[in-house]
């Protein structure tokens, strides 16, 4: 018989608003030490970026870069949505990232890179040396006949030429497009496609997990992918991980591949001098990770990009020429591009490249190389916090590493994750700040200001100096702060981060950032504009943000709209559970349930009565409306190389259906086992099309 739904169990809460049942946490102040030491102390910096301030405000972030001509408009909004930033500057990337650093940094290490085999040397590039190699690199590409304008995509691992062949790009204007080294060929070859690359840049191999893979073989996969969609590729440079020797079991091919390493042979020491380029150039093209549809090519241009992840780099990461800066987020992601790149070099860091898995060979290892290379800056995902949390719960205490501030990116972070990460990573000396953003944005969007601002987990805190963002339900109403009510969040104003387009599609970009709630499609006043993110979010009385995930990963049961990270996050208050994954299935009486799947910490057996205290906190903690039709303890959750769960796999399981391709996933043998823990050893699944809202679930993963 069907459960009549109590009148009590159900507020109010209409289409636009995600029901919110966060529990107001406790702040922790940044200490005094941390404060004296920052880049940013100014307490009135956020009044100094208010919006009766813009957009001459952004002066300040200009201000840190260094102009071969002078820019004289800072911001341009004739063409709009489509900003143009520091108009009529002339300006390079790699000079300001390299060259203006040599009298005073050359040598000084600008990468420290770490192999992921332990036996294997660190690697120490000083300023000078990483220099004369992206001047080398720089002079091979022009020789091949590569000039500004033109695309070049990298199919690359975390190794040193990664971000030596990404200036050598930008020392010329060509604009680079690296695609995350762990994606297949095939999503290669559409990226080729997409943005009409002749030229693809790969490595022989590198080290995962304890094998040297052949990734030589996803270029030849990448080339035949791209000629079927009609995009031809010329040459084919492969990089070699042991320079002088071929580590890949994947043939050549005569007249196509070249190693990069024996054409350099013919540039050694030579110089390239950095173009001048156009303050409103493309830097490079960054595709999103969906897994389906046409590949999205987010396009960032050189001078607002730059500037806003210098400044970024200043004064939230709180980067001086001194510290030793270690993001352990892969160069494939903006994340990289932004703050292991652009950013950090711009202001004369130093910086940890890690090659493999954080977990390898055991969950000690980041802690390990943070002592030993004195890493004093750390920033990785919640992804991984919680991997690191699950493997080794003590591990930080045994190694001697002081960190003065710790940075989250990517996703939302639990308040129980958080306080592992504050208690024993940062071991309540560093500061925390979780920052929210988008591959779209170039840099951050909501976080604090170290010094300035208390930390509160679960929170991000208020918009990052310049930044304004605004709630709005679907009807276009500003939901007000403190109201417990959550709904759209957008941002009010432009600032130079943001991307300038998408690639070859004005009429995308419009639609999908700006379309929802724009009034006036001719105006050319930035207020008429604002941002769409897509995140949903909910803003507490004190201006903090707490951003509830993406607006697609939101189950509706019986009328409540409720946020996946909530629930994910309630569950995760049971000690024993160290991953958890909620997913929406059809439901005849609430329209749709959630079903929860989580992962226990080491050594915890699956037992009944961990399910049992799943359910009973995600009734506390947000009521019986969220109550879960099952509790599923799986061996692991799928995910991507870069640790994602793969929220879509799972969701097709419930709901049986495919599952679609799971080749490129990093454990895909697990699909299978949780499939027959769901359905029974006979494949269940029907081809009934599902409802767009369960279809479109997780897409952004």
């Amino acid at each position: 018989m069907a459960k009549t739904i109590e009148p009590k169990e159900l507020t109010e809460v209409s289409e636009a608003q995600i029901a919110v049942h966060w529990k107001e946490e406790e702040s922790y102040p940044p200490s005094e030490k941390f404060k004296a030491q920052a880049n940013m102390r100014d307490p009135h910096i956020l009044e100094k970026f208010g919006l009766d301030k813009f957009p001459d405000c952004f002066r300040e972030y200009a201000d840190m870069l260094t102009w071969f001509e002078p820019y004289h408009t800072v911001l341009d909004t004739s063409d709009a949505p489509f900003w143009k930033w520091f108009v009529g500057g002339k300006i390079n990337a790699a000079y300001n990232c390299v060259d203006r650093h040599l009298a005073k940094y050359g040598n000084k290490a600008a990468f420290i890179f770490v192999p992921e085999p332990e036996a294997e040397q660190d690697v120490v590039i000083k300023y000078r040396e990483l220099h004369s190699r992206v001047n080398e690199v720089a002079a091979l590409l022009r020789g091949l006949g590569l000039k500004a304008g033109d695309r070049v995509t990298f199919h690359m691992p975390m190794v040193p030429e990664l971000p030596i062949t990404m200036l050598a790009c930008a020392r010329l204007g060509v604009i680079h497009s690296q695609v995350f080294g762990g994606f297949s060929g095939q999503a290669c070859g559409s990226r080729i496609h997409d943005s009409g690359s002749r030229v693809l840049i790969t490595m022989d191999s590198y080290w995962r997990n304890g094998t040297l893979v052949d990734h030589k073989a996803n270029a030849d996969i990448a080339v035949r992918a791209a000629k079927e969609l009609g995009q031809d590729v010329d040459k084919v440079l492969v990089w070699q991980r042991y320079p002088g020797k071929y580590s890949a079991k994947t043939p050549m091919v005569p007249g196509r591949d070249f190693f990069v390493n024996d054409l350099l042979k013919k540039y050694e020491g030579q110089k390239v001098e950095p173009v001048a380029l156009p303050s409103e150039g493309p830097l490079f093209l960054m595709y999103s990770s969906g897994t389906t549809g046409k590949p999205k090519g987010a396009q960032h241009g050189i001078a607002g990009y730059l500037a806003y992840v210098t400044g970024t780099s200043k004064w939230i990461l709180d980067i001086h020429p001194e510290d030793v800066y270690w993001c352990m987020a892969d160069i494939g992601w903006i994340t990289g591009h932004s703050y292991i790149v652009y950013g950090p070099l711009a202001n004369a860091a130093t910086s940890v490249l890690y090659e493999g898995v954080p977990t390898f060979p055991d969950a000690g290892r980041p802690w390990r190389i943070a002592e030993r290379l004195g890493v004093n800056i750390f920033h990785t995902a919640p992804t991984a916090i919680r991997m690191l949390r699950k493997l080794g719960p003590q591990e930080p205490r045994r190694y001697k590493y002081r960190f003065k501030s710790m940075t989250t990116v990517g996703e939302p972070i639990e308040p129980e994750a958080w306080r592992w990460y504050y208690n024993e990573v940062g071991k309540r000396e560093a500061v925390i700040t979780d920052t929210w953003w988008l591959t779209e944005t170039g840099g951050f969007l909501g976080t604090t200001v170290p010094a300035i601002h208390a930390m509160k987990p679960g929170s991000c805190g208020p918009g990052a100096p310049g930044i304004h963002p605004v709630i709005y339900d679907e009807t276009g109403a500003e939901v007000r702060k403190g109201s417990g009510k959550a709904g759209n969040i957008c941002i009010r104003n432009p600032w130079p981060g943001i991307m300038q387009t998408i690639w070859g599609d004005r009429d995308r970009y419009i639609k999908t950032y700006f379309a929802k709630y724009n009034k006036n499609p001719r105006s050319k006043d930035w207020r008429d504009w604002p941002f769409m993110c897509g995140d949903g979010a909910v803003q507490a009385a004190d201006g903090y943000y707490r951003i509830l995930g993406r607006i697609d990963d939101v189950i509706n049961v019986a009328g409540h709209r409720l946020g996946t990270k909530e629930l994910e996050s309630a569950c995760l208050t049971v000690p024993e559970v160290a991953e958890a994954a909620v997913v929406p299935i059809q439901d005849e009486v609430k329209g749709r349930v959630p079903e929860v799947y989580i992962a226990v910490k080491p050594g915890v057996p699956p037992s009944q009565d961990v399910s049992d205290r799943v359910v009973k906190a995600i009734e506390e903690v947000i009521g019986k409306i969220a109550r879960p039709k099952h509790v599923y303890i799986v061996p692991d959750m799928p995910k991507t190389r870069s640790g994602k769960i793969m929220r879509r796999v799972l969701a097709a399981i419930s709901n049986r259906r495919d599952v679609g391709d799971v080749t490129t996933l990093a454990n895909p043998d697990v699909v299978e086992q949780i499939r027959t823990m769901v359905q029974g050893k006979a494949a269940t699944t029907t081809q009934e099309a599902l409802p767009e809202d369960i279809a479109k679930f997780g897409d952004n993963e």
